[in-house]
């Protein structure tokens, strides 16, 4: 794992004007003109909704070690079988810097943390310990929760999520720079408190999923990216077009906020096979594959996230096979 402790506190803070471009893992995963691609975990295939989870810090490796872009964990703090996914199961800040000591240059993403139903404090926190340890790895894709049998367990109100999702958020900003909540707090203390570790790039980068009760203008100005889901290309693109155009307004025309997307596939044998849809994604051949990541890249998804549940084949053969025909096509050079 790199050591975070060739960065001096005083270094870190002052990176708080800079554009990401020195963060590795926005590094490794966003560039405008190109798409990366990642995963999410559990990566395996699974029936029901509860994964064996075996040795998942394997293929995290065979990713990392491939030039893969990031690796995306869940957040789903209980099991409703009205759902019928729990993601990774284990809790992601755990299952996070798990991954992110077995690895080494691949980002570790958020996709995404609840942040309705968690202290702001809490957050900044654990995002700025993981953005440290991991050497500046982490993306931090946050979500408003969409189950809302687990918004009273937190005395959270399912109804208040977009309210306490947009406070939340400027919140976790606000103590990436050692202001917002910490200047009213060192105000009632008379201490001069501060948040430790910082982020060692200034701040950690936050996306937002969907829309999250929000307006595209306000998710532009507050997020360094989106996430989206996977719709067809002229969907996709008018999505996209869309987003660009709110960027522009509201942070000039030379700014690049990148979209990402999941895309749940089940890579068939035949390499040659045409797509046919399935849940958020599609059963199809490498080819049709390629030629289909190429097409969201031309409309400007700057990074894709497979996710293997309903795969037909099991995760380490799918790896290879897209390691060797289709990752060379989407790949960037983060050095």
């Amino acid at each position: 794992m790199p050591n975070p402790s060739v960065h001096r506190p005083d270094e870190r803070r002052t990176a708080q004007s800079s554009d990401l471009s020195q963060h590795p893992g926005w590094r490794r995963t966003f560039r405008k003109g190109s798409m990366t691609l990642g995963f999410f975990f559990p990566i395996e295939a699974y029936e029901g909704d509860t994964p064996r989870l075996e040795q998942p810090q394997l293929l995290a490796r065979r990713a990392d070690e491939a030039g893969y872009a990031a690796l995306w964990v869940r957040d789903v703090p209980l099991r409703d079988p009205h759902f019928g996914d729990v993601g990774q199961m284990i809790d992601p800040w755990v299952f996070a810097a798990w991954i992110a000591a077995q690895t080494t240059d691949i980002a570790i993403g958020t996709g995404s943390v609840i942040l309705p139903l968690r202290p702001s404090m809490d957050l900044a926190k654990a995002s700025a310990s993981l953005d440290f340890i991991s050497g500046g790895r982490l993306l931090f894709g946050t979500a408003t929760g969409d189950r809302p049998s687990e918004f009273p367990l937190y005395d959270k109100n399912h109804a208040e999520r977009g309210a306490d999702f947009r406070h939340t958020l400027e919140e976790i900003s606000g103590l990436y720079r050692n202001a917002g909540p910490l200047d009213l707090a060192r105000k009632l203390s008379g201490v001069p408190l501060e948040l430790l570790p910082a982020p060692p790039f200034g701040r950690v980068p936050l996306l937002v999923t969907g829309f999250a009760q929000q307006s595209i203008e306000w998710i532009a100005t507050h997020a360094d990216g989106w996430m989206t889901y996977p719709r067809d290309i002229a969907a996709q693109a008018k999505v996209v077009s869309s987003w660009n155009s709110a960027v522009q307004v509201v942070c000039g025309p030379e700014r690049y906020k990148p979209v990402m997307q999941s895309l749940y596939i089940d890579l068939l044998p035949e390499a040659d096979a045409a797509p046919r849809p399935m849940h958020l994604g599609f059963k199809i051949g490498r080819n049709a594959l390629i030629a289909l990541l190429s097409r969201y890249q031309a409309i400007g998804i700057a990074h894709t996230a497979f996710n293997l549940k309903y795969s037909s084949r099991p995760a380490p053969s799918v790896m290879d096979e897209l390691t060797e025909y289709v990752l060379p096509n989407f790949r960037i050079d983060s050095h």
